[in-house]
């Protein structure tokens, strides 16, 4: 009587590993097998890598990103032959993730905020998920490559280790990374006829066929022809989208101020810039300028009474691609006035985003998008219609947006504290200027008076985008009045 032989595959092989005590036996073999899920998904790192690379590369200098849902990108690329490699490289994204996403919030060394790996990604999922950056959504990204190679580089070192031959291995670096370089093997093509080749039959009396697996021989060969010669990836060099307003704009003022002196922008010239730049297209490429602006002044300083527009048109050869309102609008000031300029234009491209219906602090903490009471809301209003409103919104969103967004709740901005006493605290540390830069800056910060005697004491520092959301529609509402 004929009996049906069991179906090989790679669990039933895990399984006998297991029975016969392989992890001590064939100790490479049983890790590979407990692996091997995972593993045979780093065949398509160079092209997730590649997919990143070329990302990077489109988007390294975007002021806004365009595209909403990741098919709204891929359905907007001109050429035939670049949409069908990215919808390749996309979609091998997406599957990888969906298959790993439960091992990357579990064991990933990049700890990812939570929810980020609760359900699979598709094409309707947000653009920025592919984005490969330090924070925010890009961040499922860059985790994804990292797993990937951590998986690579650990069957590296144990193949290494056992074989007492350090000096065979070499490393590359991500940017480098090809086919060849990766462990790669197809289940059905390489791995079950390798096992299929080290597993002898016999024929017990009754008739049954009696599997019998050479587990040394299969893990040599699981060594020699998957594992073996691969290098190690570095973990340096994984494409990175920085965009400029991750940049840490502290330390650049820092340095800005090293080189030359800075000095707050005159009320008269902040009143004639907000009239001449008043759309939010505008706003934004004099803000893009703008840093532009301070990176180079950074790096090498420039003369104080010169206009930002003859430095843009002059030193930096913008001028012919740059908004001629624009460089109206900057002409009103003076590279000593650079930081000044920033601070004004990121509040009020602020202001732009939060009246088209747009989050202005998307990257800001849950901790400190509290809501305000109703108590408190109105006491707020009484000290906003006596404050100075423009200051106000610029030195709060300043602290915004230049601590609060790689601030760990808790530490030097605890959500729990007076939004008072750490505002006043921090314009007041804005006004001592470290011992190097005395010579280089110029102290002009006026501490509204009001905001020490009758800024609401309840207002804790959760609920300051609340109160910046206020300011700023109060502001709105006076212009329209």
């Amino acid at each position: 009587m004929w009996n049906c032989r069991k179906r090989i595959s790679v669990e039933y092989l895990g399984h006998i590993v297991e029975q016969k005590g392989g992890k001590d036996t064939v100790p490479i073999l049983w890790k590979f097998l407990q692996k091997e899920a995972e593993l045979r998904l780093v065949k398509f790192l160079p092209e997730i890598l590649a997919m990143q690379k070329e990302l990077v590369k489109r988007f390294q200098n975007a002021v806004e990103l365009e595209y909403h849902r990741i098919s709204d990108f891929l359905n907007n690329l001109h050429s035939d032959v670049t949409r069908r490699t990215m919808e390749r490289q996309v979609k091998t994204f997406l599957s990888v993730w969906n298959k790993l996403r439960r091992s990357l919030e579990t064991n990933g060394e990049i700890k990812l905020p939570k929810g980020y790996c609760d359900v699979d990604l598709t094409l309707q999922d947000e653009f920025e998920i592919l984005l490969p950056r330090r924070r925010g959504q890009g961040l499922r990204s860059t985790a994804l490559a990292s797993y990937l190679i951590g998986l690579h580089n650990d069957f590296v070192y144990t193949v290494e280790k056992s074989t007492k031959d350090a000096t065979s291995s070499y490393s590359v670096s991500p940017t480098e990374v090809t086919d060849l370089h990766v462990i790669t093997y197809g289940v059905e093509k390489d791995l079950i006829p390798l096992i299929l080749s080290s597993c002898q039959y016999s024929i017990e009396q009754g008739g049954e066929a009696l599997q019998e697996f050479d587990l040394e021989k299969i893990q040599q060969h699981v060594i020699s022809r998957f594992l073996q010669g691969k290098p190690v990836i570095r973990l340096t060099g994984i494409p990175t989208l920085v965009y400029r307003h991750d940049r840490n704009y502290e330390h650049l003022f820092n340095d800005v101020k090293r080189k030359l002196k800075q000095s707050c922008l005159p009320n008269s010239t902040i009143s004639m810039i907000s009239g001449e730049l008043q759309s939010y297209s505008d706003i934004c490429e004099a803000l893009f300028v703008t840093e532009i602006t301070l990176g180079f002044l950074a790096m090498a300083g420039g003369e104080a009474e010169m206009t930002v527009t003859e430095y843009v048109e002059n030193t930096l050869q913008m001028g012919a691609q740059t908004n001629t309102q624009v460089l109206k609008a900057l002409s009103r000031c003076q590279l000593q006035h650079t930081i000044g300029l920033w601070q004004l234009l990121s509040s009020h491209k602020s202001e732009q985003l939060l009246q088209l219906k747009r989050d202005p602090f998307a990257e800001i903490g849950e901790p400190y998008k509290a809501e305000l009471s109703a108590e408190n809301t109105r006491l707020l209003y009484t000290f906003l219609l006596q404050a100075g409103l423009e200051t106000f919104l610029q030195e709060l969103h300043e602290m915004i947006m230049l601590k609060l967004k790689y601030a760990k709740s808790g530490d030097e901005f605890n959500p729990n504290w007076s939004l008072k006493d750490v505002l006043v605290s921090y314009l007041e540390m804005k006004e001592t200027v470290p011992g190097e830069l005395e010579d280089t800056f110029s102290k002009g910060i006026q501490l509204p008076e009001e905001l020490e005697d009758t800024f609401p004491e309840d207002i804790q520092v959760s609920q300051c985008i609340a109160v910046w959301k206020a300011a700023a529609t109060l502001k709105r509402d006076r212009r329209l009045s």
